[in-house]
């Protein structure tokens, strides 16, 4: 093992015992105590928000020019951006307690009453890149949950996430909670995310949130559960029936909001039916806003001035101001192209004829469909979870926003009046 291997394990055993403290006596905090550290920390990162942002200013200042303006824009914090997290904060306090929540109770003929209790998962690892405010949200959730949390953010927001932990930390002294419930790792050394990820026994779970090389990666090394973030590359569908009114004002938004989160649009799907007086004014909507396009063969002979899609186009999360576009034959070509080049997160369909929308929403295998509505209403925020630390695929412990109810398990308590087995 190298010096540098057996340093960042060190740091990281410190780390985790801390961590694991913590945990156990916030799992125990009463419901007022960890909402009151929420409002408190949501008080102190108003109060640091000048800060906070002087703090960003550095962080895009290093920034190499090669990073795009979505990259940019993910990093970036403003007073406005402080203030939503300030807000986010005090939304996930409001929440219903996820700890002690009775998930069933029965009784059995041997007399014995059982129950199945929601309660903490224990330490939690957060690896995330860019955005800043994905640890504010994930201390949040972490906090209210009952987890203790380690989080690491990408190099490029470290002055960024570092200013976000000194209100976090306000916010748990104030409470008199342990400040290790929430811990930041010290540097941006990769060697620290290798660390974290050998930490079976001392971390219960690891959430990675970023691009698809960190995920891969942290599915690679993992010796601790992973909860993985899904790419985010969604389909808006627009159906025969739909009303090209709406059609053009969703698609707008789902593509062009904010081009680069997760639950942006990176491909349109568009009926062959409607597609030669739908796709030139949606191309015109995008188009004045700066999106560039790439096309199949079929769309291209309605708008012969499209790029064509290359190979992989239909496979890439853009992040950035480009949309693919197909042309399709009905609900079921759809949702082929969709299975082929999809990678689960969210799925949209604008339609007026809602035995299509049914087919559709029941035919994808997404952890969100949606109908009639933006793609970038995947938000735990919008879904009333306060906040999220990832949209989850699969099948296995979560699916869509990760909020409060995800980073809970379960124990199981049996009472009984003094039952011997003999």
């Amino acid at each position: 093992m190298s010096e540098v291997a057996s340093g960042a394990i060190r740091i990281l055993d410190g780390l985790a015992d801390h961590a694991r403290r913590a945990s156990r006596s916030l799992a125990r905090a009463s419901e007022d105590t960890r909402n009151f550290a929420l409002s408190e920390a949501a008080k102190a990162l108003r109060e640091r928000s000048d800060a906070i942002v002087a703090a960003n200013q550095q962080d895009l200042a290093a920034l190499s020019e090669d990073r795009n303006a979505a990259f940019r824009d993910r990093l970036t914090l403003t007073p406005e951006r402080v203030e939503a997290m300030a807000c986010g904060l005090e939304d996930v306090a409001r929440l219903p307690d996820p700890v002690g929540r009775v998930l069933a109770e029965w009784d059995r003929p041997n007399g014995l009453h059982f129950r199945r209790v929601a309660t903490p998962l224990g330490v939690i690892g957060m690896i995330y890149e860019s955005r800043p405010n994905v640890g504010a949200d994930a201390a949040a959730l972490c906090i209210k949950s009952g987890n203790a949390v380690i989080l690491r953010g990408g190099g490029e927001s470290l002055h960024s996430a570092r200013a976000i932990q000194a209100a976090m930390e306000d916010g748990l002294r104030a409470a008199g909670l342990d400040e290790a419930c929430v811990q930041i790792l010290p540097s941006a050394d990769r060697a620290l995310v290798g660390a974290m990820l050998q930490a079976s026994g001392q971390i219960d779970l690891i959430i990675p949130r970023g691009g698809k090389s960190l995920v891969e990666r942290v599915q690679r090394e993992a010796r601790v559960p992973v909860l993985a973030h899904a790419d985010g590359l969604n389909h808006t569908y627009i159906h025969a029936s739909a009303d090209p009114a709406m059609a053009r004002k969703v698609l707008l938004d789902a593509k062009m909001r904010r081009t680069g989160v997760c639950g942006s649009t990176e491909t349109l799907l568009i009926d062959a039916a409607i597609a030669p007086t739908l796709l030139p004014l949606l191309v015109q909507d995008l188009g004045a806003k700066g999106c560039a396009f790439r096309a199949d063969d079929r769309a291209r002979a309605i708008v012969p001035t499209l790029e064509a899609a290359r190979a992989d186009d239909f496979r890439t999360e853009w992040l950035d101001s480009v949309l693919s576009i197909a042309v399709v034959d009905g609900v079921e070509d759809a949702l082929d192209h969709i299975a082929r080049h999809g990678s689960s997160h969210t799925e949209a369909i604008i339609a007026e004829d809602a035995e299509a929308a049914a087919e559709f929403l029941n035919g994808t295998d997404s952890a969100v469909v949606m109908w009639n509505a933006s793609t970038q209403f995947c938000d735990g925020g919008e879904f009333g979870f306060g906040a999220e630390i990832g949209i989850a695929t699969g099948r296995m412990h979560a699916r869509g926003p990760v909020g409060l109810e995800q980073l809970t398990c379960y124990r199981y308590e049996v009472i009984g009046t003094g039952q011997v087995r003999g």
